[in-house]
């Protein structure tokens, strides 16, 4: 039987991940936040009063089966001077199916079938979710859009809503081998999965370990100077302490040119292993060189950081 993995994320950083691991012999169930109010998904999000469904779209497409020729189409933004602009096309057809249907949950089963999705993904709830941010001088900031374009350091993250967790999320953790909480922005993409008391719960309740893939570049304004360990004393202040077993870092060389790139025009640094914190944290260490360039841009080697997840799997 296939060992049971489940990924919380959302936006990029899980569906560069998604993209490996979907090839290797495990039971993914991926769950994907659904507050993202920007762009597209937002637009859509005001219009239909629906949850975000820009985040799952992604995820869909790097898990499906078909080529790539087809897979693009559903990544195809629309450029014109209607109200299609910006749209991509698979954020359309999952709005048309979610109309038809009125359950997020089985428009995603929908659209998996369409696009021969192997694995399982679930929206972290089929609620109308708004995410709120209390900067550390006392300011309230409204929207994950705002939370991320304000630059700003977070004393809290939370909801403005109480959210309701989909059922299988909760079914999914309690069968799981493994938990894995992906890269991706902290504040906007990982925390809002752990700010649902019944996640935490069923979390720290759960005999399989936790695995932390940490970013490799900071957020500009939210996480300037942090280390690895600091990412992870963020998400233990609400997960708990000892919570996370194992951590997931990238000790690449980035070269000069790329790095000033990263300095000047987007603010961001790469995040160090900071080895003594982190001997202090009893937490578990894997580094390897993981990072690739695409395109001038930073990403995640998906299949070599896929082959490390799996190797600790078959341990």
């Amino acid at each position: 039987m296939k060992k049971k993995i489940v990924v919380f994320g959302g936006g990029t950083g899980i569906s560069y991940l998604l993209r490996g691991l979907k090839d290797f012999p495990v039971d993914i169930t991926a769950v994907i936040t659904v507050s993202d109010d920007g762009r597209s998904t937002g637009k859509l999000r005001e219009e239909f009063s629906i949850p975000a469904i820009g985040d799952i779209r992604k995820v869909l497409t790097n898990l499906s089966e078909l080529p790539n020729e087809i897979k693009s189409i559903m990544e195809y933004r629309f450029e014109t001077y209607s109200d299609l602009d910006g749209h991509p096309l698979g954020n359309l057809v999952l709005t048309a199916l979610l109309n038809k249907t009125k359950n997020l949950k089985q428009s995603i089963e929908y659209l998996s079938k369409l696009l021969d999705v192997k694995h399982k993904v679930l929206p972290l709830s089929e609620d109308y979710l708004t995410l709120m941010g209390e900067t550390i001088d006392g300011e309230m900031i409204e929207g994950e859009d705002n939370l991320t374009h304000a630059h700003k350091k977070y004393r809290r993250i939370f909801y403005k809503e109480e959210p309701h967790v989909t059922k299988q999320v909760l079914t999914a953790i309690e069968e799981a081998d493994l938990i894995i909480i992906s890269m991706g922005s902290l504040y906007t993409s990982i925390l809002p999965h752990l700010l649902c008391k019944e996640v935490v719960q069923k979390i720290n309740n759960s005999s399989a370990k936790v695995m932390y893939l940490c970013n490799a570049m900071t957020q500009p304004g939210e996480t300037d100077n942090f280390g690895v360990s600091d990412h992870i004393q963020i998400l233990q202040k609400y997960l708990g302490k000892n919570t996370i077993d194992i951590v997931i870092a990238s000790n690449t060389k980035i070269e000069p040119k790329i790095l000033k790139k990263y300095e000047v025009e987007e603010q961001k640094s790469p995040v160090p292993i900071d080895y003594e914190k982190l001997k202090n944290m009893n937490i578990e260490v894997i580094e390897d060189d993981l990072l690739t360039i695409v395109d001038n841009t930073i990403r995640h080697n998906s299949l070599k950081l896929s082959s490390i997840i799996f190797s600790y799997l078959m341990r």
